[in-house]
């Protein structure tokens, strides 16, 4: 893991983004979430339990606990009654995008460099649309994975241009699990030092 930090990266746009009713929703609620501090991951409406709008949400260091998951929940909440931009009962359910995350941001690519990820272009890259590898590097226009399994006439490596992305999500391996708790402990005890920081002046 690349130890790249997103405390700089708040208005880092998303380069993946929504459509439709999912796109209103974010537009109404991404302001209210930099301006505490978080940063919007993914905005869906799914037909699970009725009707649920999902919203996954980060600080900006990726870390995500549950009090700040009822934070946010308890802040999106009223500004999504006077938007109304459902006009049916759901349920409201926040939460962090978990380890085998969905990658949004040109960051998260840099932050997670040697993990495996799946990923799908709009577009043929290569002669194809899906790919699975590991992240062996990032620039400013896309990365480049090492193939899990190469076919007869592939390159090993491949570039994959952040214009073409359609998707693309961290695949859960004990190496990720690894790093991603050590990440989690790191900026948790960042967040304690400077508490105790700001305590003392």
């Amino acid at each position: 893991m690349s130890d790249v930090t997103n405390a700089d990266n708040t208005n880092e746009p998303r380069l993946i983004v929504e459509t439709g009713l999912d796109q209103r929703v974010a537009a109404i609620i991404e302001p209210v979430l930099v301006g505490m501090g978080f940063r919007l991951v993914r905005v869906r409406l799914l037909n699970q339990n009725g009707l649920t709008l999902q919203v996954m949400t980060e600080r900006n260091d990726g870390t995500m606990t549950v009090e700040d998951c009822e934070e946010v929940s308890t802040a999106i909440s009223p500004v999504l009654d006077v938007e109304d931009p459902i006009d049916k009962a759901y349920h409201l359910e926040v939460s962090s995008p978990g380890i085998d995350r969905p990658m949004v941001r040109k960051s998260d690519f840099e932050r997670w460099i040697g993990h495996i990820i799946k990923c799908e272009t709009s577009i043929l890259v290569d002669n194809r649309k899906r790919f699975r590898g590991k992240i062996a590097a990032v620039d400013a226009d896309g990365f480049t994975i090492e193939r899990d399994q190469v076919a007869y006439g592939e390159e090993p490596r491949v570039t994959i241009p952040f214009s073409t992305l359609a998707e693309a999500k961290l695949i859960l391996t004990d190496d990720l699990i690894r790093d991603a708790l050590r990440a989690d402990k790191l900026a948790k005890a960042e967040a304690a030092n400077q508490n105790e920081a700001d305590e003392e002046e």
